[in-house]
């Protein structure tokens, strides 16, 4: 009998994973070896993993350089139209696989690791997530990046490089503890720092009013270092840039006053104005008015702002000196996207520029703002709006804050003139919100000094423009636009699941990586046997390998024929895992009543992160990790249901779990997800969804067929219906006996003996003040459970309604989202056309 194919030898016969050249592998070979000589040569003898990885990342690293300088000479020399994602957030994830993936490099690495005796999926395993980000809103950024380098842009991504990440998560003793994200701790390989760009930025100090114009002064300097990182496109030889910026103290700093406190406190200091770039903000869809946090804001705004027009001016353009002075052509050559509010004050300082320091009247550099910036929204809910305390901007921008009044004022008049008389809508639409606490509205910053506003699905920009921002709408509605978040297919199918991308590039080739579109030729294989076969086939592969994961990480052992039932998300009440909990409780309860029916066997894993403030997204943990104990422990059940939680939920966990999954669960409340993208990671990876119709998975029901989801519950009218006549809880408690049974036993302590009164916070929310009605839900989740269970037993029928939906994925790329992006909001035109490689002749 033929001998199993190892995991080298199976992954060298994957075509997606590029050539293995003779060549190719000869050389990556001599420099793998040459960087692991000058990383031992320095002080040790013998090497280390952490070693072999750094020496693979080099090698990598040096097919990037000679790309990542031609690319940007190239835009030097064509000098188009320039786009700045501006984020606060980049969830990156790891960098080397990517990269291979993206050069054609995979195989050829593959073959010379193999070669010098190591394997390369353990090198892999060594590097740091880059997790600066909290979800959604940085996850998105990442793929954007992707895509607009592979859509031949020039763009850059400017945000923070966060010294401390999104905190590890360690579950112990079943509630969630966090540590620190010391990611940089041995060093980062795909960075290089930029001392030559280097940016002064001012805080606190004071305006003055002078016949020269106004001038902020004796304000404090931070320093901003820029760090860059090539972000490679696929395989087309373009390689952009992601500059993050970290805050150093000026050399003189604090010690013009070192007579307070003496020279060693001076220097010490120097950690206060560094502290801007120390850590992330862990909080996902929620707003906390930190100082710190409005620090960082104006920080990476700051620093970008001053490097955007110096490119500008320094750019090739019509070369004459006037041309390139005028500030009036910069909407010709920058657009600047505005991810969330975060960036929201790019928009005044953008004013301040202009006006205090290129001495532009008001009207021409408003103009010149409005036509350079644009806003994408990520979410209605009220907690997550930017508002900050006027006080907190007088002190810490006093400049900034005289410019949003003046913003306002217009804005104002403007609104007077169309709507005379109408003081309510002026209270509405005002900048500044009056209250006990005066605040800006950032939301309404942004939507006023951009020249287009957008929802990150079509459910979602409706809702905007009907609820959230509808006197702006009114006003203007030509600004109003929806651009339908996407997905990287390099990360999200290519790399993390080469299998089901191989067998679709089998059958019709491998073109669709860079045109999604093209999986709509899978719909000729809907009833091909033998490619029924090998998507099967693919799914139990990645089940068999996340469940050998488990086993090893976490020791648990897991049923792999059963149903992997999969929330992976952050966790938050609008997104409903008590629904999720709710139901395993009831699926448990029927197996202990009729323990002799032949269940579909479940294996449900949740998994995310909390913020570390936010108390009921703790107690979810708890509850999660509580029932996990009762259920998994009970003999009588046995391996028919098992309840995993997913501990330190990143994008590295994603990529291994997503590709295994059979059921997407993405169930939040009808209005309140935006959008949601692990939908569509899901989808492309070949789980079923089972959903409400809420942001993105209204269109995934469009492209796949409805009948090809699993949808429930109420859609947006039933909610809004729901609110104006008032949501009781108890009515439904007491009308539906499974859900009473499994409210009664969580707050009767059944999941948690020792401590009876552990849950009664969270029973006491869903029965009396729970915003997103879970209740409501709840009879039709289960009735849509018990169809999921039916169709799972007819694993071809199944599969069937899998190629339906990855043949549906191909609108959920982001080269589509930013393709729109591009041609409808920043002017200009993607390509897919490759430059030559540094090695070609010009």
């Amino acid at each position: 009998m033929a001998k199993p194919l190892t995991d080298h030898d199976r992954r060298k016969q994957i075509s997606v994973r590029g050539l293995a050249g003779v060549e190719n592998v000869a050389d990556l070979k001599t420099n793998f070896n040459r960087h692991l000589h000058f990383t031992l040569v320095k002080d040790r003898n013998v090497a280390t993993k952490r070693d072999y990885y750094f020496a693979l990342a080099n090698t990598v690293r040096d097919h990037l350089v000679g790309r990542w300088i031609r690319t940007q000479q190239h835009y030097y020399e064509k000098d188009p139209k320039r786009v700045y994602y501006l984020s606060l957030e980049f969830y990156m994830g790891r960098t080397l696989q990517n990269t291979m993936v993206n050069l054609g490099l995979e195989n050829a690495c593959d073959e010379a690791t193999y070669q010098l005796g190591l394997d390369m999926e353990e090198l892999q395993d060594i590097e740091e997530d880059a997790g600066l980000g909290n979800g959604g809103l940085g996850r998105l950024a990442a793929c954007f990046l992707d895509s607009m380098a592979s859509l031949g842009l020039a763009a850059y991504g400017y945000g923070i490089r966060y010294e401390f990440g999104i905190f590890n998560q360690k579950i112990i003793n079943g509630w969630q503890v966090e540590e620190a994200d010391d990611w940089l701790r041995y060093g980062n390989p795909w960075e290089k720092a930029r001392p030559e760009y280097m940016r002064p930025v001012h805080f606190y100090g004071k305006v003055e009013h002078t016949r020269e114009g106004v001038k902020w002064v004796d304000t404090q300097v931070v320093l901003a270092l820029p760090y860059d990182t090539p972000v490679p496109g696929y395989r087309n030889n373009i390689v952009n840039t992601m500059r993050l910026w970290s805050a150093k103290a000026p050399c003189e700093f604090n010690l013009k006053d070192f007579n307070v406190g003496g020279y060693i406190q001076a220097v010490l200091d120097r950690n206060l104005a560094e502290n801007i770039s120390r850590v992330l903000y862990p909080n996902d869809n929620f707003f906390e008015g930190k100082e710190l946090r409005l620090k960082q804001e104006y920080f990476v705004v700051a620093a970008t702002l001053q490097d955007i027009i110096r490119r500008f001016k320094a750019s090739k353009f019509g070369s004459t000196e006037f041309v390139r002075l005028d500030l009036s052509k910069m909407p010709d050559k920058v657009a600047i996207q505005l991810n969330d509010t975060h960036p929201a004050l790019a928009i005044p300082e953008l004013m301040r520029i202009l006006v205090d320091i290129e001495k532009l009247e008001w009207e021409k550099a408003w103009d010149i703002v409005i036509r350079t910036c644009a806003y994408t929204n990520h979410t209605v809910l009220p907690e997550a709006l930017e508002r900050w305390p006027v006080d907190l901007f007088q002190n810490l921008l006093p400049r900034h804050l005289e410019i949003i009044y003046e913003i306002n004022r217009r804005h104002l008049e403007r609104i007077s003139n169309v709507y005379p008389g109408d003081h309510d809508r002026l209270r509405r639409m005002s900048l500044i919100e009056e209250g006990n606490v005066k605040k800006i509205n950032m939301a309404h910053l942004c939507i006023v000094g951009s020249h287009a506003v957008n929802g990150v699905a079509r459910i979602h920009s409706e809702i905007i423009k009907n609820t959230v921002f509808k006197d702006f709408y009114d006003l203007d509605p030509q600004k109003f636009q929806n651009k339908t978040n996407g997905i990287t297919p390099r990360r999200w199918l290519v790399m993390c699941n080469p299998g089901l991308a191989e067998v679709i590039a089998e059958r019709i080739g491998e073109d669709y990586i860079r045109d999604l579109d093209q999986l709509k030729k899978l719909l000729d294989f809907v009833n091909d046997e033998a490619f029924i076969r090998d998507v099967a086939k693919i799914k139990q592969e990645n089940k068999l390998k996340f469940a050998a994961h488990l086993e090893e990480h976490y020791k648990v052992k897991i049923n792999p024929s059963s149903m992997f039932d999969v929330q992976v998300k952050r966790i938050h009440e609008y997104k409903r895992q008590l629904l999720n909990c709710l139901h395993i409780i009831t699926f448990y309860n029927r197996i202990k009543n009729e323990p002799n029916k032949l269940w579909t066997p479940r294996t449900i894993m949740i998994g995310g992160k909390a913020a570390p403030g936010y108390h009921t997204a703790k107690m979810i943990i708890r509850l999660i990790t509580a029932i996990g104990d009762v259920v998994n422990n009970d003999p009588v059940v046995g391996d028919r249901l098992k309840v995993i939680f997913l501990e330190n939920y990143r994008v590295t966990l994603a990529e291994k779990v997503i590709p295994a999954a059979d059921l997407s669960e993405q169930i939040s409340t009808a209005g309140t997800e935006a959008s949601g993208t692990g939908n569509m990671k899901f989808m492309l990876n070949g789980a079923l969804t089972i959903g409400t119709m809420d942001g993105a998975n209204v269109e995934m029901a469009e492209e796949a067929g409805e009948e090809n989801l699993f949808i429930f519950g109420m859609r947006v009218e039933d909610v809004e219906a729901m609110d104006k006549k008032g949501y009781d809880a108890i009515c439904y408690y007491n009308r539906i006996p499974e859900l009473k049974q499994a409210m009664d036993q969580i707050s009767a302590g059944f999941f948690s003996p020792g401590e009876p009164e552990l849950f009664k916070d969270l029973v006491n929310m869903l029965m009396h003040h729970d915003r997103f009605k879970v209740f409501a839900d709840y009879e039709d989740y289960i009735k849509c459970q018990e169809k999921v269970n039916a169709l799972y037993k007819n694993p071809k029928e199944w599969t069937k309604k899998v190629i339906h939906n990855i043949a549906g994925c191909g609108k959920f790329s982001s080269d589509r989202t930013i393709s729109q992006y591009a041609r409808e909001i920043w002017g200009m035109e993607p390509s897919l056309e490759k430059i030559a490689a540094p090695d070609d002749p010009r």
